[in-house]
């Protein structure tokens, strides 16, 4: 994160060259409109999944000072469904989602937001309301917000890593279980809170593609934790979300994610160290350093891409015209980590893409959280 902030300044200082302007020209007719990822809004709360009252309020009056439009999760389905039928999505658009249902949501960050009267999501995992956990809200708490516009969403019954597969247990009898995780939280929410619209956050931001097929077939949209913005043609069950826990919050990074835009008619592909394509965030035992193949109309007309790899800072990008790969230095960590590409759009605006990757430990067991 560091390396990436200094090669900002760099692009910043160099002024507005010709490729730049060229890349400030697309940026304008794309879209800006992102979605923000909170957990705790506490002092005294894990690290990586907190944001602090106090920056919390800062996000809240960057957006307000400089004129955002916030959106509830309804309406960002009409703008997905109006970009399918050929209209742009917004500019300078947010939405705001919370996910797990910590009780500093209630007790913090909406008596904040309400000060803007701004819509907000909140992503539920149904297991700790019903054992009433103090750490989260209870039902009542949930309805009263239901009541004052917020959208209550499903998040899973127990908060599971839905791409872990047990021993023994057949894809059928996997599938099935994932559902019953799904569905049986959706049941819940329905139940309690009197609606149950089909918005779906992944636990952990973990998924596969049959994951991805069967929340399509269910009708959700559905959201990850990988950072970016919202492209109008983007896959409707992997929406980005920039994570505002830990230091991805800090405010001299809040300004220009939410100013992101998506890369022009962006196509990914990713491939194992000799080639081969692979189609899962999961990588396989004997892979830590994937390739990631981007291709897009805009890549020929920029300034260089950058990439960076989890733990690692920048690493090499290679290619020319539209069509750019990257690779790790040096092997992936155990557990989720991620690829994130991005190239100046004019001033303080940058094109931004990740991509997410699993690795499990050296003996073929999950990571432990």
């Amino acid at each position: 994160m560091r390396a990436w902030l200094q090669q900002l300044d760099i692009w910043k200082k160099a002024g507005l060259c010709l490729a730049a302007a060229v890349a400030l020209g697309w940026a304008q007719a794309s879209s800006a409109l992102v979605v923000l990822q909170y957990h705790h809004i506490a002092d005294a709360t894990p690290p990586s999944t907190s944001t602090s009252p106090a920056l919390f309020e800062q996000h809240l009056d960057y957006l307000a000072k400089h004129n955002y439009r916030v959106v509830s999760l309804a309406e960002l389905h009409k703008l997905l469904d109006a970009a399918a039928n050929g209209k742009s999505l917004p500019q300078k658009t947010v939405v705001i989602t919370f996910d797990d249902g910590y009780k500093s949501i209630y007790d913090t960050a909406w008596p904040l937001l309400k000060k803007h009267h701004w819509p907000f999501a909140v992503f539920v995992n149904s297991e700790p309301h019903d054992e009433k956990n103090p750490l989260f809200m209870s039902w009542e708490q949930l309805k009263e917000l239901h009541k004052s516009g917020v959208t209550i969403a499903n998040h899973t019954d127990s908060h599971s890593h839905l791409i872990r597969r047990r021993a023994n247990e057949s894809p059928t009898a996997f599938n099935e279980r994932r559902l019953k995780e799904i569905t049986f939280a959706q049941g819940r929410i329905k139940k309690e809170i009197g609606s149950a619209p089909k918005f779906f956050a992944y636990p952990f931001g973990e998924y596969d593609s049959e994951l991805l097929s069967l929340l399509k077939r269910g009708g959700y949209l559905a959201f990850g934790q990988q950072s970016g913005p919202v492209a109008a043609d983007g896959n409707r069950q992997l929406i980005p979300r920039f994570p505002m826990g830990g230091s991805y919050g800090a405010m001299e990074q809040f300004g220009t994610k939410v100013a992101s835009v998506p890369f022009v008619k962006l196509k990914t592909v990713v491939r194992d160290s000799k080639g081969r394509q692979l189609h899962e965030p999961e990588l396989p035992a004997d892979e830590g350093q994937p390739i990631l193949e981007l291709s897009s109309p805009i890549l020929g007309h920029i300034g260089p891409i950058q990439c960076f790899a989890s733990g690692q800072g920048a690493i090499s990008v290679k290619g020319k015209g539209g069509r750019f790969s990257a690779q790790a230095e040096k092997p992936l960590p155990v557990g989720r980590s991620r690829y994130n590409c991005t190239a100046h759009a004019g001033g303080d605006r940058f094109y931004w893409f990740s991509q997410l990757f699993i690795r499990r430990t050296a003996s073929g067991d999950w990571y432990q959280e």
